[in-house]
């Protein structure tokens, strides 16, 4: 949503600060309805090489009920409007198990986001957070959770889209061979990362650290003292397995099995033999219905 005037300002200071011919990838989060074709060739301009487009459901009525402003063809046509600016990558993001949208719905979303031969797509299972309109409809009652139907739209798109040619190489995420997202990869795989900007989280030599919310506030801190950390959070040995753990099972690679102590190497096998995982090489790779239950499986395992 950043006007061309903003974006060419963050991005010249970017330049300035690193050298984009080094970088694996640099993708845009970007909006159906919010940029035109002589905005996707500046975000070209620019040295983007992938743009992330929060698609979310080709059905009408299901992207009233999330609110959203685009309707299927603008979504469409943003997808057509990046190939034609020359972007190199395009991921559509969507999202199942919305209140209201049915099994036919979302094979119709998937079909339609293949029509569109994106390069990668990310499809995320509804959770109620707290503090948003969705949570308080679940805890009224208006809204109710469902785990079948969640595992079968979770089953429905892995049998869809790898069938379709796409690599699931993450719970929540699927891509040509070849075009996985370096960043995703990186997250899963416990990398460190830098976050920049209010609220941006980074985890940097075994400190979680987040930065202040309040834009005022994070101006005025990186000002003064250079840095704008609100929280501070130091990751111990333990903290840092259970985390890779959990990651980790997220993963087409899984785990080692050496993150496990004997508790969790004995339910490692249990889960072999229930044909929820694979023990290959020394490492656990959930499979099947394991990759729709890998919450609960990391919770036992940990």
């Amino acid at each position: 949503m950043l006007s061309p005037g903003h974006l060419r300002k963050l991005f010249g200071s970017l330049h300035e600060t690193v050298d984009f011919t080094t970088l694996d990838e640099v993708t845009l989060e970007a909006n159906p309805a919010t940029f035109d074709l002589s905005k996707a060739t500046l975000f070209r301009e620019l040295r983007v090489t992938r743009v992330s487009l929060g698609i979310q459901s080709f059905s009408p009525h299901v992207l009233e009920t999330l609110g959203r402003e685009h309707d299927p063809e603008q979504a469409a046509e943003s997808v057509r409007i990046l190939r034609d600016a020359g972007m190199a990558e395009v991921n559509i993001d969507l999202m199942f198990s919305i209140p209201g949208q049915s099994a036919s719905d979302w094979m119709e979303t998937l079909e339609r986001t293949v029509s569109l031969e994106p390069d990668h797509i990310s499809a995320y299972n509804l959770t109620y957070e707290e503090d948003t309109a969705f949570f308080e409809s679940l805890r009224r009652g208006e809204m109710r959770g469902d785990e079948d139907r969640d595992a079968g739209m979770f089953e429905t798109t892995h049998e869809y889209l790898t069938e379709a040619g796409f690599l699931h190489y993450e719970t929540s995420n699927y891509a040509k061979p070849g075009r996985e997202s370096s960043h995703n990869r990186g997250y899963w795989r416990g990398e460190e990362y830098l976050g920049l900007g209010p609220s941006a989280v980074s985890t940097i030599g075994g400190t979680r650290g987040r930065n202040v919310s309040d834009t005022a506030a994070y101006v005025e801190r990186i000002e003064t003292i250079g840095h704008a950390t609100d929280e501070l959070e130091e990751l111990d040995p333990e903290a840092r397995r259970i985390e890779l753990v959990a990651l980790g099972l997220r993963t087409i690679e899984g785990i080692p099995l050496g993150l496990l102590d004997g508790t969790g190497r004995e339910r490692a096998a249990q889960l072999a033999g229930e044909g929820l995982a694979t023990l290959d090489g020394g490492s656990l790779k959930l499979i099947g219905r394991g990759r729709a239950l890998v919450d609960p499986i990391a919770g036992e395992l940990i």
